[in-house]
């Protein structure tokens, strides 16, 4: 039989569960039943943390607006890390993000500002 443990002393287990959801008792006993612990106690324990988001949730709908100097400044801050040989290439990527994100430019679609760039409508500066 191995000793029995002091129920002061301060012992720290590390167990990687989801809050709010219930593991099986049998996961947890290997760990907490020799510290002298109840598995389904903990397990209850568990159940009380607030609930965590495993699956990420779809169909978020973002909204917001941003100026269009405002992208600029941010592809300025970007450049090093992008791949595009141009400052207005690196500001099609951030209206791409801006696309998935769901915000608008100016109050307009990020894919007509990428057009008016395209076809010279909208000039940006070459850095």
């Amino acid at each position: 039989m191995p000793p029995k443990l002091d129920p002061s002393q301060v012992v720290e287990v590390y167990v990687r569960v989801t809050g709010g959801e219930v593991g099986a008792a049998s996961s947890l006993a290997p760990k907490i039943g020799p510290l002298g612990l109840s598995p389904k106690k903990i397990g209850e324990d568990i159940a009380k943390e607030p609930e965590r988001d495993r699956k990420k949730t779809k169909n978020i709908k973002h909204n917001g607006n941003i100026a269009l100097d405002d992208v600029i400044e941010i592809a300025r801050v970007m450049k090093p890390r992008s791949m595009a040989k141009e400052l207005a290439g690196t500001v099609k990527e951030i209206l791409g993000t801006c696309l998935s994100v769901g915000c608008t430019v100016d109050g307009k679609d990020p894919k007509d500002v990428q057009t008016e760039i395209d076809e010279g409508e909208v000039e940006i500066p070459e850095e």
